[in-house]
């Protein structure tokens, strides 16, 4: 299976049009056709269910599409990186980061870096801890920026300084709003929102042996989303301080657990990662930053 193959297949679910893909990729549509046929017979799998006027991905296309995925960002990254090995002053690096307000201290060493080194160019996914790391680990991502306790074994870690609170998001007008801060008692038998990661790792710390005696209503990955069903009085969202707008017209509160719950965050990166120039001098930038006081 061809690196080319797989792009021309990705046209094609992208656009949903062998026509339309073919011009795209400039190369005629019998050209186009042909490799797609000799795909599926080296798969030995149907990608691709024809229409009049459409292509629709099968089960299998869709499978073969979030692999594709991966492979091109590998290999886009592959090609970068030899490019850049010459290149002292200049290059990519890729970041998966977390939600955490915490997240300012990073952009404020990125700002400082990118002030340096002006030809430094950075890019964000955003993702819970298991999906930054899963990119990380197969090389998409350079770092990722965590809100879990990291495998020390297999990554190089640096702690960020500070930490975020964990509190309750829920509409003004909650009967829960009036309290200045939020117990155990106060949760128990309400409809409650929060990620899985969280879930499982985070409030266990914070209740100990009690877990059982909380309902999760609903898990999101993002806070803005669990956010907007708590304004709809479907739960009370679990999440950290500053990450949701909470202003008087915003209609929602941020009331701090009690005691007090904080999350650490972390930067890590594969150990025996060998990195381009401008990602070397940007780990001594964060190792700077991280020592310095806060």
């Amino acid at each position: 299976m061809e690196i080319r193959t797989l792009r021309y297949f990705m046209a094609i679910a992208r656009e949903e049009n062998m026509t339309r893909a073919a011009e795209i990729l400039h190369i005629t549509q019998p050209t186009l056709s042909k490799q797609m046929q000799a795909l599926e017979n080296e798969l030995g799998k149907k990608l691709f269910l024809r229409h009049s006027f459409s292509i629709e991905l099968t089960e299998e296309g869709m499978l073969l599409r979030k692999r594709a995925e991966d492979l091109l960002s590998m290999a886009d990254k592959i090609l970068e990186e030899f490019s850049a090995m010459d290149d002292i002053v200049g290059g990519n690096i890729y970041f998966g980061c977390a939600e955490s307000y915490q997240i300012r201290h990073l952009a404020r060493v990125i700002k400082r870096f990118k002030e340096q080194y002006p030809d430094f160019h950075y890019h964000i996914t955003s993702g819970d801890t298991e999906q930054v790391t899963e990119k990380l680990d197969k090389g998409i991502l350079d770092f990722a920026v965590i809100v879990e306790e990291p495998d020390y074994e297999k990554y190089n870690v640096l702690k960020i300084p500070g930490g975020d609170r964990w509190g309750v998001i829920m509409p003004s007008d909650s009967p829960l709003a009036q309290k200045e801060q939020i117990t155990f008692d106060d949760l128990k038998g309400l409809p409650l929102f929060c990620s899985e990661q969280s879930w499982r790792a985070d409030l266990p710390r914070w209740c100990q042996n009690r877990m059982d005696e909380l309902r999760l209503e609903g898990s999101f990955r993002l806070s803005y989303n669990g956010s907007v069903f708590a304004r709809e009085g479907l739960g009370y969202l679990l999440t950290f301080d500053h990450l949701i707008d909470t202003s008087e017209k915003s209609g929602l509160v941020f009331r701090p657990l009690f005691p007090v719950l904080e999350t650490q965050m972390y930067i890590i990166w594969k150990k025996q990662q060998l990195f381009t120039p401008i990602a070397e001098r940007f780990i001594a930038e964060l190792q700077n930053f991280c020592l310095l006081p806060f």
